[in-house]
């Protein structure tokens, strides 16, 4: 997957051909931020929210963004943002995660506009650093990753009873028949790993690219040393091992990045706080956590910032078999034309919220929600209403300013600016069984706060919460 998607040698989002965009109706697929304005700016008026919650520090605040894209999510943020004059003051630094060069260039583009991209030792730099830099206890980070962990490596495992197969050696005492050692009378692990097709399907005559893909996934015969090691380090792996032909899906990766939020938000150190215990609210244990070690301890005496993930998979269960690809907004093989297809896999969104907390014991996690529900309660409909009143009004030869705070600026009529404003908010929240709003969740890590024995514990707005200005 990660060859597929970011090798500078054929990778989908690396070396596209020219002319390719991978967004919108031109391209593969069409994200949030592409199909409505309102997506981003609920975003930016989420991390408003969360900035008020937590006392509106005036200083060391900074935006992370994950795989941003064209950027057009961080614009709408930020155009939103800039409404709020003690938070944009407050803000010291936009980064922009991004593999991509083009992509880069892209996002330069729309956000700097001719200010020179330069290359620092960090990465690529005007108002925005494009690379992972080390926690800094001292900053308040308010990190979005919106479609970003679907893009990540997975390992795929299926469970399978203990072998019985016998072997057949010759010594020079004779021939031997013997059982194949197990480990145990349990079902064992096996990874489904890509192998080359036969070759007689690749050769047949009606066999096509798209029909007959070069590569396919099969079941190890043996165990690898991620069977061994990945599906026993969570209680929720372990349960479905006695199951045969359980199959589940697990991305270090991503657990590595959910780590490495939740230490930026609450450090990585034990802090004086009593907090209920559980298996997964162990204390962080000695790992490596992108440009991080876990055991390199991140004191932070108050924890602070936010991290907002929204994405594809299922709310409370393991992913399985949701290794796909998509190309001209089909869903087609992963292994159809590698370099030219976009490769995904649903997240885990407990196993991120397992990652979190036992990296850090200042955070906790809320969520997820499905993103019908948060993008509903943050006011998705009343903002919707609102877009339409300032498009009939401008039309009127009302209000005309539609840059700061109302409708983007496009050349169409009223009917169409309409159209595409109630079209593109009611897609977004869309709770039919393939509908957006039912298959996308939020999700979000905030600083963990004790509370009073009989005190209700706080929820960030989106998940149940409210603030008071």
């Amino acid at each position: 997957m990660r060859q597929c998607l970011t090798s500078l040698d054929g990778g989908y989002y690396t070396s596209q051909t020219s002319g390719h965009d991978q967004f919108g109706q031109k391209g593969d697929f069409v994200t949030s931020p592409e199909i409505s304005q309102i997506f981003g700016e609920l975003v930016g008026l989420w991390v408003l929210a969360e900035w008020i919650a937590q006392g509106r520090r005036s200083e060391g605040v900074y935006i992370m963004e994950i795989g941003p894209g064209r950027g057009t999510l961080m614009d709408d943020m930020l155009r939103t943002i800039r409404n709020f004059k003690p938070l944009a003051s407050a803000l010291e630094a936009i980064y922009l995660v991004e593999a991509s060069p083009s992509l880069r260039e892209t996002q330069h583009k729309l956000l700097c506009g001719s200010n020179p991209l330069k290359e620092t030792d960090m990465g690529h730099q005007t108002i925005v650093i494009n690379k992972l830099k080390a926690a800094d206890a001292s900053k308040t980070p308010f990190i979005i990753a919106h479609e970003f962990f679907d893009a990540l490596p997975i390992h795929i495992f299926q469970s399978v009873p203990p072998s019985t197969e016998t072997n057949t050696i010759t010594t020079p005492t004779g021939t031997h028949t013997t059982r194949l050692p197990r480990a145990s009378q349990t079902n064992q692990w096996r990874e489904m790993v890509v192998s080359p097709s036969p070759p007689y399907q690749i050769a047949a005559p009606k066999a096509t690219p798209e029909s007959q893909p070069e590569f396919q996934l099969t079941l190890a015969k043996a165990s690898t040393p991620h069977s061994l090691y990945l599906p026993e380090t969570s209680p929720r792996y372990q349960a479905l091992k006695s199951t045969t032909g359980a199959t589940i899906e697990i991305s270090p990766e991503s657990q590595a990045y959910a780590s490495d939020f939740a230490v930026r938000i609450g450090g990585s150190n034990p802090i004086s706080t009593s907090r209920p215990s559980s298996a997964s609210q162990a204390t962080a244990s000695t790992r490596t956590v992108g440009s991080l070690r876990q055991d390199e301890s991140i004191q932070k005496v108050t924890p602070s910032g936010a991290a907002l993930i929204l994405d594809y998979g299922p709310p409370s269960t393991i992913p399985a078999n949701s290794l796909r690809g998509i190309r001209a907004h089909t869903r087609v093989s992963p292994f159809t034309a590698p370099g030219q297809v976009d490769v995904s896999a649903d997240v885990d969104f407990l196993a991120l919220a397992e990652s979190a907390i036992n990296a850090s014991p200042g955070v906790e996690v809320h969520g997820p929600v499905s993103q019908a529900v948060f993008l509903e309660a943050m006011g998705i409909k009343e903002r919707a209403t609102q877009l339409v009143k300032q498009a009939v009004d401008r039309e009127r030869g009302g209000s005309a300013d539609g840059k700061t705070s109302g409708v983007k600026s496009r050349k169409e009529d009223l009917t169409e600016q309409v159209q595409r404003i109630e079209s593109g908010w009611k897609r977004l929240v869309d709770r039919s069984p393939q509908g957006m709003g039912r298959l996308y969740q939020a999700m979000a890590i905030v600083p963990y706060r004790p509370v009073k024995e009989g005190e209700p514990r706080r929820r960030p707005v989106g998940f149940g919460g409210d603030i008071k200005l």
